[in-house]
């Protein structure tokens, strides 16, 4: 009641002191102009056409891939239709797509709503593949087993009251991980109220089975987060302000902020190339379009490379750009052996090669 108290107080005093729409159109940036940077030899991936959000490439060029999202606040097509977990080769000329059969009988496959994921390879060799899931629009992590058989075994579903509005992981153990919250508060009332006035609660919990905790607040709508190559550094998209937050990770698993980039552009998943350590980010160039979808304005797509993010000087490379006539709504990409891959909120995915 406190923070509703407070979220209350500062509406009002935005209305007195300042225009609060002019603040959500800067923070969204509203209208932005994209102009287009294009890739030689990119094709659509068949058969992905509801959205790929997230995708975590193995090292062997395997790719999972979150597909049918439906998620508050954004536009998403068929209602009827759970999500599922598709695998990708990147080693093929012109990748295929394989839908993975989830096995489990503890596990409603009617409700899965995928979102973010992560994988995490033990000494054995075995992956473990963990997805931030919304059945019902409620938030739950669903940890799965990769079987040679090209299926998921689902292990165990992960609820806790420091995970309710979950929109990205990074695995750090088998059912170990960092996770980002994108709100603070469940009600999608107040959840609208909080985004719009910019109220910056969000924030990112450690969670392990003997311990959860927070480890970093004061986020204005935490999005993707990953892990450096090393293990030693945390990074987190921080959408509505533009910013990619670095943090040193220590032993107790707490975090430290080192620095903050900030970018003219809304960022969201975050891959990290396991060799150079390089970041890829998925970008939203104008912000108004995915949160206030129309058809036919279709949603700007921006991907970056950022090299050297540890250093005081960073290169920020503007490696892809598109206005929506070609894809829409970018939200990851990562690279494998010179080849690009972009998937999107809820449209297709895009295979280009460097």
């Amino acid at each position: 009641m406190a923070k509703l108290l407070v979220l209350t107080l500062v509406g009002l005093g935005l209305k007195l002191f300042r225009d609060p729409q002019s603040s959500y159109e800067t923070r969204l940036n509203a209208f932005r102009e994209v102009k287009p940077v294009e890739l030689p030899n990119c094709n659509f991936i068949k058969e992905i056409e509801d959205g790929s959000e997230d995708l975590e490439i193995l090292p062997n060029g395997l790719v999972f891939i979150s597909a049918g999202l439906k998620y508050a606040g954004f536009k998403y097509f068929d209602t009827n239709k759970p999500g599922k977990i598709l695998l990708v080769d990147m080693n093929e000329e012109d990748p295929t797509v394989l839908e993975l059969r989830i096995i489990g009988n503890t596990f409603n496959l009617s409700s899965f709503n995928p979102h973010g994921i992560s994988t995490f390879t033990d000494e054995d060799n075995t992956v473990y593949l963990m997805v931030v899931n919304h059945p019902d629009l409620q938030s739950t992590v669903e940890l799965f087993k990769f079987q040679e058989e090209k299926s998921l075994l689902h292990l165990k579903t992960i609820r806790h009251k420091l995970l309710p509005n979950l929109n990205d992981i990074v695995a750090v153990g088998p059912e170990h991980f960092y996770a980002t919250n994108d709100h603070y508060f469940v009600n999608l009332y107040l959840k609208f109220w909080e985004r719009y006035l910019g109220l910056a609660w969000s924030y990112i919990v450690y969670y392990s089975p003997n311990e959860v905790k927070v480890v970093a607040d004061g986020f204005d709508f935490a999005n993707g987060i990953n892990l450096s190559p090393d293990g030693k550094y945390i990074y987190i998209a921080e959408m509505l302000s533009h910013k990619i937050r670095v943090y040193e990770k220590h032993a107790n698993w707490t975090l430290t902020l080192l620095k903050s980039i900030v970018l003219n552009t809304l960022v969201d998943n975050i891959s990290v190339d396991p060799v150079t350590g390089d970041l890829w980010v998925a970008c939203h160039p104008d912000g108004m379009k995915i949160f206030h979808y129309d058809a036919k304005k279709p949603l700007p797509s921006e991907v970056l490379r950022i090299e050297n993010i540890l250093t005081e000087e960073p290169k920020v490379t503007l490696v892809y750009a598109e206005n929506g006539t070609v894809l829409q709504g970018s939200t990851v990409a990562s690279q494998y052996k010179g080849k690009l891959l972009i998937g999107t909120v809820f449209h297709k995915a895009l295979y280009c090669k460097l």
